[in-house]
């Protein structure tokens, strides 16, 4: 039981960006709404379905998850990017604050945004700076967060 309810929380906690099964693709807010959030892989909607009995569910995941593929994840790259963090909250996340203060600028494309109560994450833009993935970097180190952008951001997408 431990484990069935580990497997369906995990599905549901990384997934976010739709599934060619599901024609109706749903917007990266629309998918946080419902509880998805991060970069899930269409599979683990198909564990999910293994697991829960509740179609709507599935089906939401569905719509807000990426096809498998070889290194599908490796080749998807963005325009852009916001850190978004309440800054009440940054005291507790050192590494967020040592990205901002002193690696930030490395990142023209990357903008910081102060949203109160927000939790830090990265919203991923395409071109047209529409948000397209949100990802939670409450945990990450500041070289993690440094290795996503250089292996994410188009470096030639700076302002």
């Amino acid at each position: 039981m431990g484990l069935l309810i580990y497997i369906c929380s995990l599905a549901l906690l990384v997934s976010l960006v739709p599934l060619g099964v599901a024609k109706d693709q749903l917007s990266s807010r629309e998918c946080e709404d419902l509880g998805f959030s991060g970069l899930a892989l269409c599979s683990d909607c198909k564990t999910l379905a293994e697991y829960v009995k509740d179609q709507d569910l599935v089906s939401d995941c569905s719509k807000c998850c990426t096809e498998d593929s070889d290194d599908s994840i490796s080749k998807i790259t963005y325009s852009g990017a916001v850190l978004e963090v309440c800054m009440r909250k940054l005291v507790f996340y050192p590494e967020i604050v040592g990205f901002i203060e002193e690696e930030k600028d490395q990142f023209p494309s990357v903008k910081v945004q102060y949203i109160f109560n927000s939790p830090p994450k990265l919203i991923m833009l395409d071109e047209a700076g529409q948000h397209k993935e949100n990802i939670r970097i409450d945990n990450w180190k500041r070289e993690h967060i440094l290795q996503f952008l250089r292996e994410k951001v188009n470096p030639t997408s700076a302002d």
